[in-house]
Parts: structure tokens; sequence; C-alpha cells
């Protein structure tokens, strides 16, 4: 049986009606940066978030810049956030000119571990960035409290996390601002690059919209230095589409990882955990072992098609060896990076799919 690691072809065949239909409208309407259908899925958007404003961008990582800036964050400031994770997080912090801290994960969650976070606060911290990592929440309560009491600015990187909920609250409500990209293996995705911001200040909301748009509130006339990040109509229109089915496959997500769980229980892997009083929206499921490649290989063979989130930490990339961190700097987001293997999740997977999965990890250990 042939089970693809990511089947988006899937989705787009059964919301193809809906899709042309909103293309042609923005085709029709030649409304192709920003227009209405931008500002109609940033209204949506923010309400599906319990979120005041939403301002949208070209990616993700141009949101999270864009968080950074209208914080007035730069040169000769510090920013705690995880090495464990996609690099455009650290990348949002290098194009402000401010310096990546990184503190290790919480072994079990591989989620920035806000018991570590204190240690590494100095008198040039300016932010706390976690990540939602695989679409689970960060432990937000004691990072939150952290930075109240250190003054710092809490910015969410909830990239992986549409629609998660800590203790009943969604994502994107407890920090200054948020960041969400909507590639299109994300759990909504656009057809193509976009992404967008969150947050409760109607100030610097104005202010993000503004940068986004070459600085400029009134065209041509230009109060500071800004960038070509507008998210365009057409996405805006797919996106619209898309978050009206959200909740129905954050659902089946849902239903396929708990399945997963239950079928792998009694195999080796370390499986992905969950914190107490959150919903997670299970953009990856990831498990983890030792034998990995082996593992990852022997499901290859077997028709079944994984990924790896992520290979290397970003304290070990190239582009950070300026910050002078070495093997063993964070053990365990090492040790996450070694064992993390990605299995098949998508609204569309199908039960015989998952079970076909599941038997094929156990006849890996068996044999």
């Amino acid at each position: 049986m042939k089970v693809p690691y990511f089947d988006l072809q899937a989705q787009i065949r059964a919301l193809r009606p809906e899709l042309d239909a909103a293309i042609a409208r923005t085709l029709d309407q030649c409304s192709f940066c920003l227009g209405p259908d931008v500002t109609a899925f940033e209204r949506d958007f923010a309400q599906f978030c319990g979120a005041a404003h939403a301002v949208g961008f070209n990616s993700g990582t141009s949101a999270l810049h864009v968080a950074l800036r209208v914080l007035d964050i730069g040169p000769g400031d510090e920013i705690i956030t995880t090495p464990f994770t996609f690099v455009a997080t650290s990348w949002a912090i290098s194009y402000v000119g401010a310096k990546p801290v990184y503190v290790d994960i919480d072994d079990a969650t591989c989620q920035l571990d806000p018991a570590k976070v204190e240690r590494a606060i100095t008198p040039r911290t300016k932010a706390i960035m976690p990540v939602h990592l695989y679409g689970q929440t960060c432990d937000l309560a004691p990072l939150a409290a952290l930075a109240k009491k250190h003054g710092l600015h809490l910015v969410e990187d909830a990239a992986q996390a549409h629609g998660a909920r800590y203790r009943g609250q969604p994502v994107g409500t407890f920090g200054v601002a948020t960041g969400f990209s909507f590639y299109p293996g994300k759990n909504l995705g656009a057809c193509g690059e976009a992404g967008a911001l969150v947050m409760a200040d109607a100030a610097l909301a104005e202010r993000a919209r503004a940068l986004r748009e070459h600085g400029s509130r009134t065209r041509y006339y230009h109060d500071e230095i800004g960038y070509n990040y507008r998210m365009e109509g057409i996405q805006g229109a797919v996106l619209g589409v898309k978050l009206k089915h959200l909740a129905m496959w954050t659902a089946a997500r849902r239903r396929i990882a708990h399945r997963y769980t239950e079928l792998l229980r009694d195999t080796p892997l370390k499986l992905q955990a969950e914190l107490p009083q959150t919903d997670g929206v299970w953009h990856l499921y990831v498990v983890r072992h030792p034998r990995r490649d082996e593992l990852r290989a022997h499901l290859e063979k077997q028709g079944v098609g994984t990924g790896l989130h992520y290979p290397v930490p970003l304290h070990l990339q190239k582009c950070y060896e300026s910050l002078g961190h070495r093997e063993g700097s964070f053990p365990a987001a090492e040790a996450a990076a070694r064992e993390c293997l990605s299995l098949p999740i998508y609204p569309e997977l199908t039960d015989a799919q998952v079970a076909h999965v599941a038997e094929q990890i156990s006849v890996f250990f068996k044999a």
C-alpha cells in the first residue's frame, strides 16, 4: 500500500469548485496585491484566532520580521528562542540585527523549556519567542510570567499551530504579536506563500500594515523604511475558502494522531507528547528512536513516505557558527534532531493507511 507523506492534491480536488470560483472573482476584480479578498481574510482570521487584528503578509517569515520591527527590536538586543525549529524563527531575529539566544527544549515535548529560560535572560534581552512546534502548544503560562517579571515582549511563533489552544485560550492571544505561516503544507495553506500577524494593539497593527507596504500609510509618502511584504489577493481568496474547512480538518488530524498513539503505544518508539490542558492541531505526528534512519529506510521500501523535522538544530547550522555553539551545547535539541521522524498525517489519510504505517513500524521492530 502506498501512503504518501503528504497528499495536497487530495485537498485541492475536494475544494476545486470553491477555489476556482474564489480565484475567478479575484481575477475579475484585478485585486492582485492586498485588496478585498485579503481584507476579508484578515477579518475572518482575526475572529478565528480570538484576536483584535490580523495583518496579512507574503510569508510567515515576513510576518515575524515585522513583528520585531514594530516592537523596535534591533542591533544589540537579544531574543530568547528555541534551537529546534525551522530556521525562519531565527531569520526574523537576525533580520533586525538582534541576536538569537538559544535555550534547550523539553525532552518530552520538544518545546522550549521554560525552566531553562530565566537563566538566559540578560540586560540585553528584549523578548522571548517560543515556537508552537508540530502544532502543539508551548507551556505558555510560565513563559508569560517570565516575560511580565522581566519586562520582556512575548512573541509567539505559531506557524504550525493554527487553532491550537492552551488552557482553553487560542494561541496568538498570549503574546504582544503572533506570526502564522500559510505555506502550502501548513494546516491552513495558501496556493503559494503567505503569512499573517495577529495582535491586540491597534497602533502596532497599523504600523505593521504600513511596514508591509514600503513603510507607507499614504501612497508615495514613506514614514520609515519598509518592505514589499504584501499578501497577494489570490492568496487571500484561497485562504478565505480554506479557513471555512479548517475546524473539520483539525478534527480529522486529531483523530488520526490519537489512532497512531493507540497503535504505536507498545512499540519502542518515543511518541509525541501533549501538555495537559492543551488542544494541539497536529501539524506533524513525530516519533523518536535512535534507529530513526533505519526505520525511515524500511518505511520507504514499504511505500510509506516520511519527513525529518528537523535534522540539524539551529545552533549547529553553518549560518550561525558565529554564535560559538558546538555539539553538546543543547543536548536535548541535538538528541531530538538525531531521533525524530515525522509520519504521514493529513485530513484525507484513511484508517487503512494509518494501520499500514503502524503495521510496518511493528514489522521493523520485530525483525
